[in-house]
């Protein structure tokens, strides 16, 4: 699965609310000693493991400014020193790495403008032929995606017009000069996941019953780079083509995928009653032939994860209530996890999560598969007498190895997770702040950073 796509899935509500509280950014510098508080501060000359969060609205004296806050990984101290973005990202959220690790995409919601930012030197880089430094999209994005070349992106934008046609384009974007180079067509184009080798592109979006493929390789030539597989599993150029009154398609509201390790195979994720349709699953896509295949039935699927030979697929069950919790909730609607043995083609276990639209899925040191969600139900019921009371949001943690869940104690929406490489921490940003997990305990660790201002993603980038 590619990583940055769900990325910028998760932050999309969350961007669309900062954009319209931080219209008065201003530009700023990148040095904040003054601000960061009396407490212990990272060395920026020493830091190893960067970690990079973005923030809107950062504090400085009187005003808030638009930069990416940078975290010592190893060590969970934050920096003295910030990125200054505010020129081309006034509103930065949602990042992607790219995959040379040199350099971090940023998308911003207040102008759909996207900025590329130097790891190294910590900086908006320059793009040969004089351009400002980033790329406007004609609308907003919640799915943007990076080439293995490290040059080209491609960006969903579902409510571009289109002459002819329902509005929903693919941009495609050059990377090293800041520029749109090609527009490709799809309605509703909403979500893409990219083949780990480059060669696909799955776009999912408003279509209740059909995906669209993309061939990189095919855009600016003779050849059109969209194949269309319709409601029946077959191949065509155009939707117009595909069988009229399938009685059982084989997609229903698909909306993520994810690719096999050789990519010959796609595993997309159909929504199911949680998006309008009928039954959630999962249908088996041959990436070669553009032929799917069989269908697996799951209780919810809208983000999912491959972990060796087990899919991990996460959702909302519509109508149902959370007697399945591991511990008694006041919540009366909850998600459910699903592992998937692709050994066998079934469903070997399930455990209950917390509902919402859930969108971040990562796995952690010890077996901790970290799931986030936007939109859950949210409870802070204070302690009363024998009653210890009840907080909940939208993160949940499942110990794969145990098929047992945990909710922590926090509430609000999960735009962003990040593992740190070889440690037993992740990174979580929850209702705009920075928390740090231990993978041992599945609580927050003692040592936290405080991030000054609002939190919206965060991104390991070496």
């Amino acid at each position: 699965m590619f990583l940055g796509a769900p990325r910028l899935r998760q932050s999309a509500l969350a961007l669309l609310v900062l954009a319209a509280a931080s219209a008065m950014l201003v530009s700023c510098g990148t040095n904040y000693n003054n601000i960061v508080g009396s407490g212990p501060v990272a060395n920026p000359a020493t830091i190893r493991v960067h970690v990079f969060v973005s923030n809107p609205l950062f504090a400085s004296g009187s005003s808030t400014v638009p930069v990416l806050n940078v975290v010592d990984g190893q060590l969970d101290l934050l920096s003295p020193s910030v990125i200054s973005v505010g020129a081309t990202s006034p509103t930065p959220g949602p990042m992607v790495l790219f995959p040379n690790k040199k350099f971090t995409l940023v998308f911003s919601a207040s102008n759909n403008s996207i900025s590329v930012v130097d790891n190294a030197s910590q900086t908006v880089a320059q793009p040969s032929g004089g351009n400002s430094g980033s790329v406007t999209l004609p609308g907003f994005s919640e799915s943007i995606v990076i080439a293995p070349d490290n040059a080209t992106g491609f960006a969903a934008v579902p409510t571009a017009p289109v002459v002819g046609q329902s509005p929903g384009v693919v941009d495609v974007l050059s990377l090293s000069t800041d520029a749109i180079s090609a527009t490709i067509p799809v309605p509703g184009a909403r979500y893409l996941v990219h083949s780990h080798n480059g060669n696909r592109i799955l776009v999912l979006g408003s279509s209740p019953n059909t995906v669209t493929v993309l061939t990189p390789s095919s855009i600016g030539t003779s050849t059109d780079p969209r194949t269309v597989v319709c409601p029946d599993g077959s191949p065509q150029l155009n939707a117009t083509l595909c069988p009229a009154n399938v009685p059982t398609p084989v997609f229903d509201h698909p909306v993520w995928g994810i690719f096999s390790s050789d990519d010959s195979t796609a595993y997309i994720l159909n929504c199911g009653p949680e998006c309008g349709g009928t039954t959630a699953s999962i249908t088996l896509l041959d990436t070669n032939s553009n032929l799917a295949g069989r269908t697996i039935p799951v209780g919810a699927g809208t983000i999912g994860l491959l972990s060796g030979n087990t899919l991990y697929v996460a959702g909302t069950k519509q109508g149902t209530t959370c007697a399945g919790a591991a511990t008694t909730t006041l919540a009366t609607t909850c998600g459910e996890v699903s592992a998937v043995d692709l050994g066998t083609m079934t469903v070997s276990s399930t455990a209950t999560i917390t509902d919402g639209y859930h969108s971040q899925m990562a796995m952690g040191a010890n077996n901790r598969l970290f799931i986030g969600a936007r939109t859950c139900t949210n409870i802070k019921a204070p302690a009363s007498g024998n009653n210890p009371g009840e907080v909940r949001g939208c993160l949940s943690i499942l110990n794969t190895s145990k098929s047992s869940v945990v909710v922590p104690p926090a509430t609000g929406d999960v735009t962003g997770v990040q593992p740190i490489n070889r440690r037993t921490v992740v990174y979580v940003v929850q209702n705009g702040q920075l928390d740090i997990y231990d993978t041992t305990t599945d609580k927050l660790q003692t040592a936290q950073v405080n991030i000054i201002g609002q939190a919206v993603d965060v991104l390991e980038v070496d």
